[in-house]
Order: C-alpha cells, then structure tokens, then sequence
C-alpha cells in the first residue's frame, strides 16, 4: 500500500528509480521468508512487527503520529486489516511449496481479480475492454498453474498453487477495500493499522506451531521485516514524483529479480510455461493500468471542461 501524497511533484526518472528499488527490495523481502523455512504466521509477525519502527519513523518525520494515525472508521480498517493479513500469510504458506518465479508469477492475478471485485463490491463498469484483459490474465494463469496440478489435487505443488491463488484474491479483495475506503481514510492511516492488525493476528497462529528460529532464520525474519518497512517507504516516495499509471508497469520488474534470485539462491530454474503464463499475466495487467489512465485522464479532461462552461 503505497502512501501517497496530495501534491506530488513531477519527476518521472526519480518516480521510476524509486519504484524499481522499492520492487526489488520487496523481492528480497520475499526471499528472506523463503529461506526462512519458519511457519507462515511467524513469518507474518515478524514481517509487520519490524516494519512498524520504520513506518512510525516515517510518519514523525513527516506528518506526526497522530495525524498520521486517526481514522474515522475502526471497523472499515479492521475488515481490511483481517483480509489483508489473510493474503498475506497465505502468500507466505505458498512460498514453501512452489518455487520462487511461480510464487510471483501467480500474484500477479492479483490486479486482475481487482478489477472484477471492484465491478461486483464497489458497482464499477465492466467494460468491454477489461473483460478481455481479464480473460487474457487467467489464461496466463492456467499457463502456469497447469504443470502443478498435472500429478493431481493432492500434491503439494496444487497445494502451493492453492494458497498463492488465495492469497492473490484476497490481496484484490484487500484492495477494493482500501479503494472504498479513499476520501475518508489516509493512506498512512491504512498502512499503520494494517501493520498493527497483522502483527496481533498473527500472535494467534502461536498453537498451531511456531518454531525457534536458528541464528540464519533469525537473521532472515528480521531482515524480512526491516526490508519491508524500507521497501514501503521507498513505493510511499516513488508516488511523490510520479504518477500510480505511470509506475505500475514498472512492479513487474519483480519477476526478473525472482528468476535471479530463484535460480542464484534457491536452484531454482523457472519453466517455461511459467515464463509464457507470466506474460500474459503482465501484458494483462499493463493494459488495464493503461487503460485505467486514459479513462482517467478523460474523466479529469470533461470535468476542466464542464468547470469552464459553469464559470
């Protein structure tokens, strides 16, 4: 969730560079949890839990905490934040039975799916257009996921693709939310009590079987976690300079560096139906940002034109 800022001020190069680095970072982040090898609650607890000194530091320096915090709806921000964290811990469960690229592969639907939940929840129109975008996503989708489920529904690679699904359609799910929520929460209001909501929910999973992590594991949750919180900043900063239609081509840059670090750190070498399903997923995904930011632009370009004639 990117904090953005009521008046950025143009500067495409150093929007980009910043949402690259914000992008690679957060593969990392994901890297760390892999390596990891703890239980995906505890995962998700030290991933918020080490973000939020950052997070508060970032408001300090900036807006002040109190301002930065207040809501005007607990409940909205609870839904979000239990649905939010749902996607994320699934995503983590995911990461310990499928590789890497496929892993960031598969949550790319993620857009995709947002696009028909924000139709069906928030009453947005379907076109034509983002049907078939839409249609192209998931048979990029079934590109990939289709070796997975060759052995059956009961390998743990369909399980895999079971959990890295769930937590993509709960991310989209998360999402509508927040775009629901926007005009009467802040975004750094969002990003603070999701934080906050993730870590007191992820004390719940300690029964069913948390471990004490060995000094790399330790190592590697808290990295997960200061990397986290690094890389929101460096996404909350890339939108100060540019525009959200100009940068998100530019997130899919994540599955190169999960095939780099898939192959240099975890052996692992992506398929090649994966590298097919994923660019369908991304040519999908690029042209509904695009689409989205010539509506956009014709929406604000008739509004100029209807103020004009009222004055």
């Amino acid at each position: 969730m990117a904090l953005t800022p009521s008046a950025p001020s143009p500067n495409f190069a150093r929007g980009i560079f910043l949402m690259l680095s914000a992008i690679t970072v957060f593969t990392f982040m994901q890297a760390f949890i892999k390596a990891a090898a703890v239980p995906a609650g505890q995962a998700m607890f030290f991933r918020s839990v080490m973000a939020l000194p950052i997070i508060l530091i970032w408001l300090v320096s900036h807006e002040g905490i109190r301002a930065g915090i207040a809501t005007k709806s607990v409940r909205n921000h609870a839904v979000r934040g239990i649905v939010g964290s749902c996607a994320m811990g699934l995503g983590f469960a995911g990461l310990s039975y499928l590789p890497l690229p496929d892993v960031t592969a598969i949550r790319f639907v993620t857009p995709i799916v947002m696009v028909v939940l924000a139709a069906l929840i928030l009453g947005e129109r379907f076109r034509l257009f983002r049907i078939g975008a839409v249609l192209l996503g998931f048979v990029g989708v079934v590109i990939i996921i289709a070796p997975r489920l060759s052995f059956g529904l009961g390998t743990t690679e369909a399980l895999g693709v079971a959990l890295t699904l769930g937590s993509a359609c709960l991310a989209a799910l998360a999402q509508v939310f927040v775009k629901g929520m926007a005009g009467q929460e802040s975004t750094t209001a969002i990003v603070f009590w999701f934080s906050t909501t993730a870590t007191v929910l992820s004390l719940l999973t300690i029964p069913f079987g948390w471990v004490w992590p060995d000094p790399w594991a330790w190592m590697f949750l808290i990295g997960a976690g200061v990397v986290g919180g690094l890389g929101q900043i460096l996404l909350t900063a890339s939108y100060r300079f540019a525009e959200a239609g100009v940068l998100a081509p530019f997130t899919y840059v994540s599955m190169l560096w999960s095939v780099l670090i898939g192959w240099v750190w975890f052996s692992e070498v992506p398929t090649v139906q994966t590298l097919v399903g994923s660019a369908f997923v991304i040519t999908a995904g690029i042209i509904i940002v695009l689409r989205e930011r010539a509506l956009g632009q014709d929406a604000t370009a008739r509004r100029k034109v209807k103020a004009k004639g009222l004055q």
